[in-house]
């Protein structure tokens, strides 16, 4: 669901529920007129936002670029959880930190590495939305494996793509062979039972052993 109300020369913008794929032309649609609408840009409240994937974030992205293109800003005033993992990661929280004071002062003098890191991170969102049903099966594979739910499986897999050192998409890809009887390579293996040993501090009772016969034994077969 999704509010829009007028907040001085600023419009607010609320949004409760899932953010995925099949939400964002609604979302896009709502940020874009509510941004048409204001004089100085949109502030986000995400707080309500129960799950939040790369899609949206590179709606939020297109934003904020076609904001500063027409002297205005978008910040992010609340997130929850879900909302604020996804912008950690991602390395996108700064980028919606504020909407007013300091934003002219911030914008002078862009960081060139700080702006090709962007382009690099919009290039892979962009990518992860191609295969995005890899990825969501891979996902699938991780809930029904761990007893996870959709955002802890986005995490996990996440944490085990930058401690392999492996691409989303091709981790996923990987994943998802597995189940169709190809091996799965071992360190992957123990990336994807310690991602989800860091999820939750009771799930580090069970045994690492314990965790990596579950992949294999479910995922291998």
């Amino acid at each position: 669901m999704i509010e829009t109300r007028p907040d001085g020369d600023r419009v607010l913008v609320v949004v409760r529920g899932e953010l995925d794929l099949d939400a964002g032309r609604e979302l896009q649609h709502e940020l874009r007129a509510a941004l048409a609408r204001s004089v100085r840009g949109v502030d986000l409240d995400l707080a309500g936002v129960g799950f939040c994937d790369c899609s949206a974030l590179n709606i939020l992205l297109a934003l904020r670029e076609r904001a500063l293109q027409e002297g205005k800003t978008v910040a992010v005033r609340e997130t929850g959880p879900a909302a604020e993992r996804l912008l950690e990661l991602s390395g996108t929280r700064a980028l919606f930190a504020g909407g007013d004071g300091d934003e002219e002062e911030q914008e002078e003098e862009p960081d060139a590495s700080a702006v090709q890191d962007l382009v690099v991170e919009l290039v892979q969102l962009r990518r992860a939305m191609q295969t995005r049903p890899t990825i969501d099966l891979a996902r699938g594979i991780l809930m029904a494996t761990f007893r996870l739910s959709a955002d802890d499986a986005w995490t996990v897999l996440v944490m085990a793509s930058q401690n392999t050192n492996t691409k989303l998409h091709h981790l996923a890809r990987d994943l998802v062979t597995a189940v169709r009887g190809a091996p799965l390579d071992e360190t992957v293996q123990q990336q994807l039972a310690a991602a989800v040993a860091r999820l939750e501090p009771a799930r580090e009772t069970v045994p690492p052993a314990v965790g990596r016969s579950v992949v294999a034994s479910d995922v291998d077969a």
